[in-house]
């Protein structure tokens, strides 16, 4: 049913704004007590106290379901995912337990480069399937909107084939999802040493067919030593943005090259990993309406140093999470462990964390106008938790606290 009326919400977490919080704003949650929220056709229609009288002309229109004295989010958001690849690659992470770089492995042939192997070879519909399941558990885990990438292909065929599964998916599946060309993943073997050509190719062949068939809406470039540089990056997503793409960067998560700051001078959605941003960076993204996307499940992984979240609020940065889930540096989709290790240790609070996954992660995707608070006119991406507070959320380690989503249309 699209018209829903839920009532006696002990908290309705509203998360209430129609752009990215920055800093101390990230606390304020519009937390309503004893709470209503009424959606139709599918879009926010009320959003206030609870009472005997529906705010509807038809009430019979409407499904009544009853919160029972637990809380309400918007729906969680989850920024930055590596949705779409082939292949597994649970041999890598014994060798980092072991020891051996991220990358060191990549050197070799592994990481990236061993994906983009198992994605080329992988068929339209195995990409297809695995990712649907992916998708599926992300929803039972509260998460209504999901951002993914291409980047496992390097050539044209393959981050073509990527790009979309994930436009059919979004057609036929309950999670929205808003896709990123990221070609500039790596530089494929057949253009190693060559980064310029590589990227001439992939803004002369590539990126025209994914603008002409609609298949991504973001851009996005690995900055970092051994990867592209900012300067290589600056140029390319410059030219990216002429073409009419909105931008996003892997930033400062290795070396800090100064990826934090070029995210700011250009305009860029979001700045993402950010686990070596310089100070410099930090008060360049504190100044501006780039939105500081930080994935803990990838320090944990990796056993490297988080990114400095605390600091970053303090600061006065729009801080975001996102899980990144990938198939080598964080095969996670677990929003429970992304907040739980945001508040344990990068010290996040917990009125922070939701912060940022619901309202500063639909600004880290240009979406905080429709999506990621409970406001008049947005859509109704809902979740009821199993508990009366939101604070349960990292208190709960690790643990999935959804009860039940409600995605514009349906609810599951």
């Amino acid at each position: 049913m699209n018209n829903y009326i839920i009532q006696n919400i002990t908290q309705l977490v509203t998360c209430s704004g129609s752009s990215a919080k920055h800093g101390r704003k990230m606390s304020d949650l519009g937390v309503i007590e004893n709470g209503m929220v009424v959606v139709t056709n599918g879009i926010i229609s009320y959003v206030g106290h609870s009472s005997k009288q529906f705010p509807v002309d038809h009430p019979e229109d409407y499904e009544i379901i009853d919160a029972q004295g637990k809380a309400v989010l918007p729906g969680f958001i989850d920024s930055h995912t590596h949705l779409v690849f082939g292949g597994y690659r649970e041999e890598e992470f014994s060798w980092r337990m072991r020891g051996d770089s991220y990358m060191s492995i990549m050197n070799r042939g592994g990481g990236i480069y061993s994906t983009v192997h198992a994605t080329r070879n992988a068929s339209f519909e195995e990409l297809e399937s695995t990712a649907k399941i992916r998708l599926d558990k992300m929803l039972a885990m509260g998460v209504t909107t999901v951002e993914a990438k291409s980047g496992y292909g390097l050539d044209k065929e393959t981050e073509l084939k990527q790009l979309r599964v994930l436009k059919k998916l979004n057609a036929i599946h309950p999670v929205d999802i808003v896709s990123t060309y990221l070609g500039a993943h790596a530089v494929p073997v057949e253009y190693k040493d060559d980064e310029k050509a590589y990227i001439d190719f992939m803004l002369q062949e590539v990126m025209p067919i994914v603008r002409k068939e609609n298949l991504a809406e973001c851009c996005d470039i690995f900055c970092e030593k051994g990867v592209f540089s900012t300067q290589e990056s600056e140029s390319f997503l410059l030219s990216a943005k002429a073409m009419g793409f909105q931008l996003k960067i892997h930033a400062d998560e290795i070396v800090a090259t100064g990826g934090a700051e070029l995210a700011a001078s250009i305009g860029a959605l979001s700045a993402d990993h950010l686990l070596q941003a310089s100070e410099k960076g930090i008060e360049a993204l504190a100044n501006s309406d780039t939105v500081a996307t930080l994935l803990p499940c990838t320090a944990f992984s990796l056993k490297e140093n988080y990114a400095q979240g605390r600091r970053m609020i303090d600061a006065g940065c729009a801080v975001a999470l996102a899980t990144d889930l990938n198939p080598g540096s964080s095969f996670t989709s677990s929003i429970p462990l992304t907040i739980a290790l945001a508040c344990i240790y990068m010290k996040l609070s917990p009125e922070e964390a939701v912060t940022a996954l619901t309202i500063n992660a639909a600004a880290a995707l240009g979406k905080a106008d429709s999506i990621g608070s409970i406001d008049l006119g947005k859509k109704g991406d809902l979740i009821i938790l199993e508990f009366p507070s939101y604070k349960f959320l990292p208190y709960h380690v690790g643990t999935n606290c959804v009860e039940k989503t409600f995605k514009s249309i349906s609810n599951y």
